[in-house]
């Protein structure tokens, strides 16, 4: 390896607790050159947030470091920590909500480390401040610059965010799970753009993900941390091609896979992370690993296999061993029962307000829905795709009746639903929300949580609702120890069960979820996404799963549909949609998807150029404003029509076609 621009060697982290020191880091060495980029992978809580916060010189007062050598470009960075840092090393955090002052306009926030660092006029500052918001594919960069926080998505957040740490051109970027919030086609742009920054200015990245097709894709070596350790080290390709160490394939295992689709039942890690105030002093994984042998309570170093560093005694003797697979298929399922929801027509506008919004006076308002059909049949899931701000969630809540549509009807097993439905249909028609965090009360045990539907809807008291509660609990995996305890004393991935639990309190038919897997890790969302297509299977629930994850959308739905800017441009079933004939923005989404073991698929994306929100044609095709194929008048002038090109498989398109089915297969699959 070229001289390390980040080397550390022998770096320790543990925190003082009322139950002792948490062992955050154990022993951690990685070495990263200039334009490098390392991956740092690992489930929630294996110290990957503890391993940047300490190269930033972040950690709480009552932290305690220790490391043989921790230096960046030759300085020791326990004392220049605090002079490097938003200087010399940018960082990016996964929340930008967090990380940006919600009392501070975008362009001043940007432009603060010009000031700060480089010294420069604060107008020369701000101009340049824009000029970095442009570069992030921020539409308006002027405008938004402008803005508060509170007035901009998610995904122009985190662009924003982004913007700040590339402000004062630094050496080394610090990653922490920086595209979680962000579309596929939107995360796309921001790779690209750190691809430039490796190669036209050498920066070197350091990336800390669940997301490992995009790992695959920056990086070229990897480290995966377990409960503090590291347990395998080396080329990410090789890596994720090959595993060595059994909780490295344990990840793999679990992933959805776009490029796979629903091939079989998903594979997650079973138990969770050891006590890391009592460390191991052998296998730290040996009580989750189904490859546990004689030998595995004796201490484990890191030796060299195949080329790579692995923690585990039996690495070499277990060779290409796979991860053990359950049996379950898709093709075991039984068949969709009778229709269950029938949409016709719906539409809804949102009148825009003022601030922020007022930069687009020129669209008085919105079409968040625009003229949407579509059904499901019991046990069904039928998956809704898409860039933020497309008119997923909004359609979404339609469909429950949570707003009220300007147009069109909904038919739920045969019978109208009004605007004002009644309880049987709030019983019957639930939600599971992207963050439990938001949607679970905290001031609520999970016993409370999931007795106030039983009591709302009538369905259970007293002796009968306790029993519910424990079956509840036990469907999503949860044992009736949890029944005292409140969200904060429980795991993301626990969290979000409580919520499907609450959902399905209710007994219903038909479930929304929007976005429910997206901020878990990939073994926590192999168990919800098992979890919920044995729900589909066993009591017929239909599902409405809206995610901008297409890797477990494919896994998951029988059926897909696009949307884009409030209408459906292409829907059929699940392998259909995933294959050539596309409609244009459908394959744009598809090679967007970052995939393992397909990181050379950059020369053949089909990349979009600004985002949903920007103005298109008042008639005509809806996605003409982007489209790199349009054809010109028709597709400016005139709303192309739903066109059937397989049974079932509808996509509304000018392009004729067999122009469309000679697109490029944007999903190959890897064995």
């Amino acid at each position: 390896m070229a001289e390390a621009l980040l080397d550390v060697a022998g770096l320790s982290v543990s925190y003082a607790t009322r139950r002792g020191l948490v062992h955050a880091l154990q022993d951690v060495s990685l070495a990263i050159p200039r334009g490098g980029a390392m991956g740092l992978v690992g489930e929630s809580g294996s110290g990957k947030s503890s391993m940047v916060l300490a190269l930033l010189g972040l950690l709480d007062k009552g932290a305690r470091l220790e490391a043989d050598r921790l230096d960046f470009a030759g300085e020791d960075l326990r004392q220049a920590c605090a002079r490097l840092r938003g200087s010399r090393i940018g960082t990016v955090f996964q929340d930008p909500a967090a990380a940006l002052n919600p009392a501070l306009r975008i362009g001043f926030q940007v432009a603060e480390p010009l000031v700060q660092h480089r010294r420069l006029p604060q107008p020369i500052a701000l101009a340049r401040a824009v000029e970095l918001l442009a570069e992030m594919g921020i539409p308006r960069p002027a405008e938004v610059a402008q803005a508060y926080p509170h007035q901009l998505s998610g995904g122009m957040k985190q662009r924003a965010v982004i913007a700040t740490a590339l402000a004062c051109e630094p050496e080394l970027l610090l990653l922490d799970e920086p595209t979680t919030a962000l579309d596929v086609t939107v995360e796309a742009q921001i790779l690209d753009l750190l691809e430039r920054l490796r190669r036209d200015r050498q920066v070197a990245l350091l990336l800390v993900s669940h997301n490992l097709g995009i790992v695959d894709r920056l990086c070229d070596r990897l480290t995966v941390l377990y409960a503090g350790r590291v347990v395998e080290q080396g080329d990410a390709a090789t890596m994720l091609r090959a595993p060595r160490h059994p909780y490295t394939r344990g990840l793999l295992a679990a992933l959805p896979r776009a490029d796979r689709g629903q091939l079989q039942r998903l594979a997650p890690i079973p138990g969770g992370l050891p006590d890391l105030t009592r460390p191991e002093s052998g296998c730290n994984f040996a009580a989750r690993c189904p490859f546990r042998a004689e030998g595995c309570d004796a201490p484990q170093a890191l030796r060299d296999v195949a080329g790579r560093a692995v923690r585990c005694h039996r690495a070499e003797e277990l060779g290409d061993t796979p991860w053990p697979r359950p049996g379950h298929t898709a093709a075991q399922r039984a068949p969709l029962g009778a229709m269950l929801l029938e949409a016709e027509g719906l539409a809804r506008r949102f009148r825009l307000g003022g601030g922020f919004l007022q930069m687009f006076r020129s669209r008085a308002e919105v079409r968040a829905v625009d003229g949407v059909s579509l059904s499901l049949r019991r046990g069904e899931v039928l998956g809704l795709v898409g860039e933020s701000g497309c008119g997923k969630t909004t359609l979404g809540r339609l469909l429950l009746r949570l707003i009220e549509a300007d147009a069109g009807t909904i038919r739920f097993d045969g019978q109208p639903v009004s605007p004002r439905p009644d309880a049987a249909f709030r019983r019957r028609a639930q939600i599971v929300f992207q963050n439990p965090d938001s949607s679970l009360n905290p001031r609520q045990t999970v016993e409370q949580a999931l007795l106030r539907p039983l009591v709302r809807f009538g369905l259970a008291s007293g002796a009968a609702a306790d029993r519910e509660v424990d079956r509840l609990l036990e469907r999503v995996r949860l044992s009736p120890a949890y029944r005292p305890r409140y969200p904060h004393q429980m795991s993301g991935g626990e969290k979000q069960r409580i919520g499907i639990a609450r959902a399905l309190a209710s007994r219903p038919d038909f479930l929304v979820c929007d976005e429910a897997v997206s901020a878990l890790d990939v073994s926590v969302q192999a168990a919800v996404l098992n979890l919920l297509a044995d729900l589909r299977d066993e009591l017929g629930v239909a599902f409405l799963f809206i995610s901008h994850d297409i890797g477990v959308v494919a896994h998951i739905a029988d059926r897909i549909a696009v949307m884009y800017r409030g209408v459906i441009v292409e829907e059929g079933p699940t392998q259909a949609v995933l294959a050539p004939p596309y409609h244009p923005y459908t394959q744009a989404l598809l090679s967007a998807v970052p995939l393992v073991g397909q990181s050379g698929r950059a020369t053949t994306r089909l990349r979009l150029v600004g985002d949903v929100s920007a103005t298109g044609p008042a008639s005509g095709c809806p996605f003409a404003h982007r489209c790199p194929v349009k054809i010109g008048a028709p597709c400016e002038r005139q709303a192309p029509a739903m066109r059937e090109v397989a049974v079932g498989h509808r996509i509304a398109c000018h392009l004729p076609i067999e122009e469309m089915a000679r697109a490029p297969h944007a999903l190959m699959a890897t064995e």
